[in-house]
């Protein structure tokens, strides 16, 4: 579902925790969704400023992509640089997981607040909230006490489930830059 579709966007930064324990959890569906556009373009990802990164050329337009190698919640450490750079928030999409969304739901948002997600805290407290989002739908437990452990858990859906979810979420990437 797309409401409004951002326009201008340079940079796109998914979110996740690094280490090979986080990869399949679902708070690192960010990571897994920028490393599936990173492949499906042949990118090579450089380590660069306790980042990820790598450029991809998609319909004529470069877009960087980057994977914050900090912990989540200090995933704003990124966004100085790109600043420094004269990429103004608005030119940076954010790809998080989103608890209020239903799992494989995809959705644009623009500002807001960061509802609780500490890497979303992060980056606003380094640039505001005017940058782009991709809200991944995880789906929420239950019991909000459950949330931390939640996010931290890997899917519990089918392997071809998620496979398809993030497939969807790099063809609406693509759309951007049509």
């Amino acid at each position: 579902m797309v409401d409004k579709k951002p326009i201008g966007i340079k940079v796109i930064v998914g979110l996740g925790n690094p280490g090979p324990q986080f990869v399949y959890t679902r708070h690192n569906i960010g990571f897994r969704v920028v490393d599936a556009l990173a492949e499906k373009y042949n990118a090579v990802w450089q380590s660069k400023d306790r980042m990820l990164t790598t450029i991809i050329m998609v319909n004529g337009h470069s877009i960087q992509l980057i994977k914050p190698q900090t912990f989540m919640n200090s995933s704003g450490e990124v966004v100085p640089g790109l600043l420094k750079k004269g990429i103004k928030p608005d030119m940076i999409l954010v790809v998080h997981d989103e608890l209020e969304k239903q799992f494989a739901t995809l959705t644009f948002k623009e500002g807001g607040s960061h509802k609780g997600h500490n890497g979303l805290r992060s980056i606003i407290g380094a640039c505001g909230d005017a940058f782009w989002r991709l809200r991944c739908g995880i789906g929420r437990p239950e019991c909000k006490e459950d949330v931390p452990a939640y996010v931290l858990q890997k899917f519990k859906e089918p392997v071809d489930q998620i496979e398809a979810f993030i497939e969807k979420a790099v063809s609406l990437l693509e759309a951007l830059f049509e």
